[in-house]
């Protein structure tokens, strides 16, 4: 499969991208959108990836500028855990250890197959301070590995104006639980 967008695609990519931009600057302050436009047409993989994302209702947006990579970071700034990414458990394992009702896939090889990083719980609360993400639903969290190996994995939401961060059992899944991923550019 080609990890190229065909230039229609691209254009209309680009398109929706610079509209979110413009009508969310206090994500990415002081930040241009020329700059940002240049980097993603110099890495049609990383577009390739930005259209997943769009594509499963992500609606990825500029959050920050890593200066000494030059680097551009856009994260998954729906309202809601992305609909296109719900119903998953939390990786292959678990996916492994269900006997009954699996899901059909897990978050971490959704991640993997688009090209993105699931974000981890510092990049979640960073996220919340943009705005009020995940009131109704909740979004699997990379999951530190100590954690993990006892067969656990973590979840955040935002509810009572509050983040919280929980735990659960990493074969689980729910309607209303997705990922939300990141990608530098």
């Amino acid at each position: 499969m080609s990890k190229r967008l065909p230039l229609e695609e691209t254009q209309e990519l680009l398109k929706t991208l610079q509209e979110r931009f413009e009508s969310n600057m206090n994500r990415h302050e002081g930040l241009e959108w020329a700059k940002v436009q240049a980097k993603l047409e110099a890495s049609p993989d990383k577009l390739w990836s930005l259209n997943e994302m769009e594509d499963t209702e992500g609606e990825p947006d500029v959050v920050g500028y890593v200066p000494p990579t030059g680097e551009y970071v856009f994260c998954d700034c729906s309202a809601e855990s992305p609909k296109g990414r719900r119903s998953l458990c939390y990786d292959q394992d678990a996916l492994e250890a269900r006997k009954q009702h699996k899901p059909k896939d897990s978050a971490a090889n959704v991640a993997a197959a688009m090209g993105i990083e699931m974000l981890d719980e510092e990049q979640y609360r960073g996220l919340q301070q943009l705005g009020n993400f995940d009131s109704k639903t909740s979004s699997w969290l990379k999951t530190p590995e100590n954690i993990r190996e006892l067969g656990g994995a973590i979840f955040g939401d935002y509810r009572f104006g509050t983040v919280f961060v929980y735990h659960n059992g990493a074969e689980s899944y729910y309607a209303a639980r997705g990922f939300r991923g990141s990608l530098r550019v």
